[in-house]
């Protein structure tokens, strides 16, 4: 896809046929890219979310300004267009109908450590769309990673023994221990929702993507061991492999501003939620695309091997 391509737009007045030129800017030399000249919504011709589609595959994380159009349902339809939606397993969505994550800090949800969304079940989701509804003046950046470039820039040893694991996943993850604070009232009971159903999925440590071909690396905070490995072993071989997910070479930093709205394959991605904002109030929206599970370089396809609900 080229720097610049033609897509439609609604008016302000009313959903028209004008063509006008949305822009392409990547960002980063390996990820990310701004995207101007449209207005996003369900009303998008198949040849703009086509387009859009393309330049998600090939930047994997797309950044949208000036959308304050978008309301929650505008949102969800929008996000429809590239797939089924789908509400996130364990926490509860924002209101009756609907399957968007409503992400508060307020409510014990800074999601800051590395990770891919929901790789505790198989089929995780291939797209997440996120709207930026109350934003702190300062701080609250999100950083995303391409574990595809990850995956072409580890040293060829390191590819060929990262092509024949398996990791087990699993949500029994506590976001609140990686912060230097003790947990609050708020972290421990957010913490109780998203674990009411434990998962454990094994996934192959590289997916091969069902659009690109691309291999990428399924990797990130869920991740508790890997199949064969001690703990301690496995422990250490994570930390190596995040590393080089994680150079910065390999990432793209997003300053929020209200109405601005992100886009990312899910399937190539990691991203993290930097917390630094202290007590100021920050609040995003995230509709999910439901994805298929991954698949192995050798043909094997992911599996939820546990599942158990907490009374």
């Amino acid at each position: 896809m080229t720097d610049a391509a033609t897509l439609s737009h609604p008016s302000a007045d009313q959903r028209s046929s004008v063509q006008p030129e949305l822009q392409v800017r990547p960002i980063g030399g390996r990820v990310g890219a701004e995207i101007r000249g449209v207005l996003l919504g369900a009303e998008l011709d198949d040849t703009a979310i086509d387009a859009i589609n393309a330049a998600l595959l090939k930047h994997k994380v797309l950044f949208f300004r000036g959308q304050s159009h978008l309301d929650d349902a505008a949102q969800e339809a929008f996000a429809a267009r590239f797939g089924e939606t789908v509400a996130h397993p364990t926490v509860a969505s924002l209101g009756a109908g609907s399957r968007l994550l409503e992400l508060d800090s307020k409510h014990g949800t800074r999601a800051n450590s590395w990770h891919t969304d929901v790789t505790f079940v198989d089929a995780y989701p291939k797209i997440s769309i996120l709207r930026g509804v109350v934003i702190p003046p300062a701080g609250g950046d999100t950083v995303w990673a391409n574990t595809v470039a990850a995956y072409q820039h580890l040293p060829q040893p390191l590819r060929e023994l990262a092509d024949t694991l398996w990791a087990v996943h699993s949500n029994a993850y506590d976001y609140a221990a990686t912060r230097s604070t003790p947990a609050t009232e708020a972290d421990l009971a957010y913490r109780e929702q998203f674990t009411s159903t434990l998962y454990e999925t094994e996934h192959p440590v590289v997916r091969v993507h069902p659009e690109t071909g691309e291999r990428s690396l399924v990797l990130g905070h869920f991740v508790q061991r890997f199949v064969g490995l001690s703990q301690r072993d496995s422990d250490r071989l994570l930390e190596l492999f995040q590393d080089h997910i994680t150079r910065l070479e390999n990432t793209v930093r997003w300053r929020w501003t209200q109405g601005d709205v992100a886009i990312w394959d899910n399937r190539a991605t990691q991203h993290y939620a930097v917390a630094d904002y202290a007590d100021a109030h920050r609040v995003v929206r995230r509709a999910t695309v439901h994805g298929d599970a991954p698949v192995s370089i050798d043909g094997r396809t992911s599996r939820t091997t546990s599942r158990t609900t907490r009374s």
